[in-house]
């Protein structure tokens, strides 16, 4: 549980809500006035950050629907089925569908990879260290809102943009003082909760009615962890976030219609936030929402350099940094002794579980820290044979950028491949204990040590901030990125760099632009699922 901390305030820069106050209402008074302009100058980096995250995660999702992914190629057919003379189209189209199935649609897309930015719920500033995971799926929201807005005449790219900065800061503020994985229940509900808030303020809802919004997604639809347990995953867990999106926003429909919804659900003594901490009658937490300046939660949000759970970031940014300073390793692979991997809790029950060392599915390799190591290292060794030089690169961006994990690393024949499952034999994975745990989720604390077959170790040392993380400060961000964006288009389409170009430009869209947004043409292709 989160412990009390002295609340400052409404200020220049921020929105209190302490514990004692009807949150619900609060959250849907902040998106009113954010979304309104009354309230709230984020500073350009906030600005420029949450496009990026836009851009990446539309990426992702452009080459899931691509390569014929399950979840998203089913969601898309059914939102076709659904069609609407003033809804709003899915990626790759023009035909208008009832928007919670476009959004539904969208953000199955855009997590599928698994490969979208992530949040780890830490703010010391205000003793905000809950910890919960989140990702940044949510963006769809925010666009169809921004296509519906005024009674269906549309606003620009500046209003979605505000739309996605609104989400981004109430379910990352969320994540900073509720943690749901601790009571098995799937951390997707914070990001329902903000899409809800931020789509009726985006159309004009009153606070009120999104604070019933919000009180129904608590009490109708809290999804469970079990989305995401077993040793082999689902396609739930990857859809988890886009059907409790559909859900909030079906939700925000009818109490825009008048249907009233549970009041005051945070302090609601039958909720699920009291129900698993326990108060006399204040909400278990307080919540502090920026809406000028730096310091909004997408700040503190982290980028995947490819398709990896996010808590193996350490042990990639560690075994990169060893075959970079250490070349011998890939110039003699077969002298691999042991790989020894350590890291914190809850990386090493989440991707550690024995369960995953044999991962037959994609939604299971890509959360088997062995399995995603393993590809990566076995990647290393063959660009090492195929270029005769163990030296990848003159720089560490250079080794991300040439051996990215892409969505064919988790395919069938990857899955199953025997180099990777040799590499994969001779790895180790140990918790690290306190010294560990307690610098998560500040970085992802793991190290990497590999010894080979005459006794010599290369060990990378502790790991917390790997490229992609919020603090670190060595990895040219943008250039991976764009690396990665074109890896991905170029899975989607032929004219992939000028959709990367619309995307990057979102601020500076007018709103006829907004409407053609997803007015483009995926190429799909077989041989993938």
């Amino acid at each position: 549980m989160t412990t009390a901390t002295a609340i400052p305030a409404s200020t220049a820069t921020a929105v209190s809500l302490p514990r004692n106050t009807n949150q619900a209402l609060g959250i849907g008074q902040f998106a009113v006035d954010f979304m309104s302009g009354k309230l709230g100058k984020p500073d350009q980096s906030v600005l420029d950050r949450t496009v990026m995250f836009h851009t990446d995660s539309v990426l992702c999702g452009l080459s899931a629907i691509a390569l014929k992914t399950n979840a998203p190629t089913l969601l898309r057919a059914e939102a076709a089925e659904y069609p609407k003379a003033n809804g709003v189209p899915v990626f790759g189209s023009t035909q208008k569908v009832a928007p919670e199935k476009a959004i539904v649609a969208n953000s199955s897309a855009v997590r599928e990879w698994d490969s979208n930015g992530t949040n780890f719920g830490y703010n010391p500033k205000l003793g905000h260290t809950a910890g919960e995971f989140g990702h940044n799926d949510f963006y769809p929201v925010a666009i169809a809102a921004a296509q519906l807005a005024d009674g269906g005449a549309g606003r620009d790219g500046a209003f979605a943009l505000r739309g996605m900065i609104a989400i981004d800061e109430i379910r990352g503020r969320l994540a900073e003082v509720f943690s749901l994985k601790s009571y098995k229940i799937d951390h997707v509900v914070h990001g329902a909760i903000a899409s809800a808030a931020v789509y009726g303020a985006m159309l004009g809802a009153t606070p009120e009615q999104i604070e019933s919004a919000i009180g129904m997604t608590v009490a109708h639809y809290i999804p469970w962890r079990a989305i995401r347990a077993g040793k082999q995953l689902s396609d739930s867990k990857g859809a988890s976030a886009a059907i409790s999106t559909e859900v909030a926003i079906l939700a925000m429909q009818r109490s825009m219609r008048g249907f009233l919804g549970p009041r005051d659900i945070f302090r609601n003594p039958e909720s699920m936030f009291r129900q698993f901490e326990k108060t006399s009658g204040d909400s278990p937490f307080d919540l502090v929402l920026s809406h000028s300046g730096s310091d909004f939660a997408v700040m503190g949000m982290h980028f995947k350099l490819g398709l990896y759970e996010h808590q193996s970031a350490g042990a990639l940014q560690g075994l990169l940094t060893l075959i970079e300073k250490n070349p011998g390793i890939l110039a003699n692979p077969d002298a691999i002794k042991t790989i020894k991997i350590v890291a914190y809790e809850p990386a090493f029950g989440i991707i550690g579980d024995p369960a995953k060392r044999d991962p037959k599915t994609r939604q299971s390799a890509d959360h088997s820290m062995v399995y995603i190591v393993g590809t990566l290292l076995r990647k290393a060794i063959e660009a090492a044979k195929k270029l005769g030089n163990p030296t990848l690169g003159k720089h560490n961006d250079a080794y991300w950028k040439s051996l990215m994990l892409s969505p064919y690393d988790y395919d069938p024949t990857s899955i199953k491949n025997p180099a990777t499952r040799a590499i994969m034999a001779k790895m180790e994975f140990a918790h690290g204990g306190s010294e560990y745990d307690r610098r998560y989720p500040d970085g992802i604390p793991t190290s990497l040590v590999i010894t080979m077959n005459d006794g010599t170790s290369f060990d990378s040392g502790l790991v917390m901030y790997p490229a992609g993380h919020a603090r670190n400060t060595t990895a040219n961000l943008k250039d991976i990125l764009l690396h990665k964006a074109k890896l991905l288009g170029a899975l989607s389409m032929s004219d992939f760099d000028r959709v990367i170009a619309r995307f990057n430009d979102l601020a500076q869209l007018s709103k006829a632009d907004l409407a053609k947004l997803y007015d483009f043409a995926i190429e799909t292709r077989d041989g993938y699922e």
